[in-house]
């Protein structure tokens, strides 16, 4: 395949701060550049985010921060429609997003391919469906393809529904690059870790799954990493630590006996969603449990390389009689499925496929 010129339009590829799909575009990325393409990143300055950086500007793509303001982002979406082979918007960039999804839409051309690539499908398709009228119903069809962060064959039909000419789910992986096992470290010491931002549509979940649990279990030990959990009312034996920086991510999964993926109700209503975290952790070599979604032995097989609890009595259950030695032989089984299926060089093999077809039958069809 000959190189391409990408054009994306995301929350930010450089700051995880407030933005969990970081680590995913970073991963989609990077794999893309090792494949021989060329990426422009396009963020816009928000959300204090340039001030909570994981990362410099890395060699892998062109990262353009650009200030909060709709005449600079016509000038970059002219600079990325007169350059860029495929241009994509991404669903939660934070600021103009109505603006965007309509002004990509229109760049499409003979000689380029838009992408609405949705990272949050679940959320979007809450937000059309709810609202009929929402502008974005009649944008769908007109980009060539609706990628999805996950929701198996639920959002696909659901996206088809709604007037989309392909919709293909890329889903999360790992960066082994980036995430793996490492010694343990005393400040992430526990039974059972969670790690992720409070946000409204997981709170009761992660008090079910997480806080109850560690209610009733007091002997034991559970760390909480995250943003926006510090005015919340703990148990005396949870560990708030605050936000985790992607640095910290291994030490934060190699250390509990267990970590504990908790889905949002609307990636649980769709299944086959897991999130970034849980190839994270399984690179790390952790011992994951997760509240149980449709398809989750599509990506790891229960009871062997994942541990499945459908409520927060079950991961009390889980707790009482998991011994340091099976915690890491899950580990370690959930480390080899993820090497050999689940990296990011895989799923940029399938974009790759994915553009290389659209772009041949554009050529081919002289559309």
């Amino acid at each position: 395949m000959n190189k391409l010129n990408v054009a994306f339009f995301g929350s930010s590829i450089v700051s995880a701060y407030w933005n969990g799909a970081a680590t995913y575009y970073r991963g989609i990325v990077k794999a893309l550049h090792n494949m021989g393409h060329d990426i422009t990143f396009y963020e816009p300055d928000i959300l204090d985010r340039q001030k909570h950086r994981d990362i410099e500007d890395p060699h892998w793509c062109r990262v353009l921060v650009y200030p909060n303001d709709k005449v600079t982002l016509r000038g970059l979406l002219r600079k990325a429609s007169e350059e860029a082979d495929v241009i994509i918007k991404a669903s939660g960039v934070g600021a103009f997003d109505e603006f965007l999804e309509k002004e990509i839409a229109g760049l499409k051309s003979d000689n380029n391919m838009v992408i609405f690539w949705d990272v949050d499908a679940p959320a979007t398709l809450d937000r059309i469906e709810t609202h009929p009228a929402d502008p974005f119903n009649d944008l769908i069809a007109r980009y060539d393809v609706v990628l999805t962060y996950g929701g198996g064959q639920p959002v696909i039909d659901a996206y088809k529904r709604h007037g989309a000419k392909k919709c293909i789910p890329i889903y999360n992986a790992l960066d082994n690059e980036t995430h793996y096992p490492l010694d343990p470290e005393s400040n992430f010491e526990g039974t059972l870790a969670f790690l992720g931002n409070r946000l409204p549509d997981r709170e009761k979940r992660v008090e079910e799954f997480f806080l109850k649990p560690a209610q009733n279990l007091p002997e034991k030990q559970f760390v909480l990493g995250g943003s926006g959990w510090g005015d919340k009312d703990l148990p005396q034996n949870v560990n708030y630590i605050g936000h985790v920086y992607t640095k910290d991510h291994n030490a934060f999964n190699c250390t509990p006996r267990a970590v504990l993926n908790i889905s949002r109700d609307s990636m649980a209503k769709y299944g086959f969603s897991p999130a970034t975290r849980v190839f994270e952790a399984a690179g790390a070599a952790a011992c994951i449990i997760t509240d149980y979604w449709e398809g989750i032995d599509s990506f790891f097989e229960p009871g062997e390389e994942i541990l499945v609890a459908k409520s927060g009595k079950e991961v009390e259950e889980i707790l009482g009689s998991l011994s340091t030695e099976r915690a890491r032989a899950i580990g370690e089984a959930a480390y080899k499925k993820v090497l050999a299926k689940h990296t990011y060089e895989h799923r940029a093999q399938l974009l790759e496929s994915v553009i290389n077809q659209k772009l041949q039958n554009k050529e081919q069809q002289g559309v």
